[in-house]
This record gives C-alpha cells, sequence and structure tokens, in this order.
C-alpha cells in the first residue's frame, strides 16, 4: 500500500504523519487490497479539511471531510473510509456467493 500525505498551508510534522498512518491502517485491517491511499491536508482560516482518495481493487473511494480541529477531522475520515470499504467488502463478498452460479443451477435442474 502506497500512502501519499500532502500539505496544503499546512507543514506535515511527524506526529501528523503517525496518526494519519495509524488511522489508514485500520482501514486495511478491513480489506487487504488497498494499491493506494493518497490524503491532502487543507488549513483555510478556521476550516480544516482532510480529503482521502483510496484506490482500491475495482474501484476509487473519495473522502472529504471538514472539522474545526485537524485531529478530529482525521478521526471523521477513518470513520468515513471504514465505512465505504466494508460496504464495497459487503458488495463484493455478496455477488460472489449469490446461489452458486452456474454449478448450482445444474444441480437444480438435475433434481
Amino acid at each position: 500500500m502506497n500512502l501519499t500525505i500532502t500539505g496544503h498551508h499546512l507543514e506535515i510534522t511527524p506526529a501528523i504523519r503517525d496518526y494519519v498512518t495509524s488511522k489508514i491502517d485500520r482501514m486495511k485491517r478491513h480489506f487487504d487490497h488497498v494499491i493506494d491511499v493518497n490524503v491532502i491536508m487543507t488549513v483555510e482560516k478556521l476550516k480544516h479539511v482532510v480529503e482521502a482518495n483510496v484506490h482500491l481493487s475495482g474501484k476509487d473511494i473519495f473522502v472529504q471531510v471538514e472539522e474545526p480541529d485537524m485531529y478530529a477531522a482525521i478521526d471523521s475520515l477513518a470513520d468515513k473510509l471504514d465505512r465505504q470499504v466494508l460496504k464495497h467488502k459487503e458488495k463484493l463478498s455478496s455477488s460472489h456467493q449469490a446461489n452458486g452460479g452456474i454449478k448450482h443451477q445444474a444441480v437444480i435442474e438435475q433434481e
């Protein structure tokens, strides 16, 4: 997994980098096929904006969060990413397990 963290009008300190990395690793526990993650952090007056673009096998997920605190924005970003990745994972597994496919239909027709 490639992780890119970029700051606009913000210096990315080692503490912020470690915090983002730990939150992104939580998403990686749920779904192993994460290819690339791009995180962009922006500060505009009193508004902290964090955006993430996650490239999965078969789908791209984009999440944007605005909060008054940077760490709160990172937390809510991680929560939204978790929900969307789990939703994508459920869609993949449900489409593969739906009634077994051609082999299952052949057995039903023979009976």
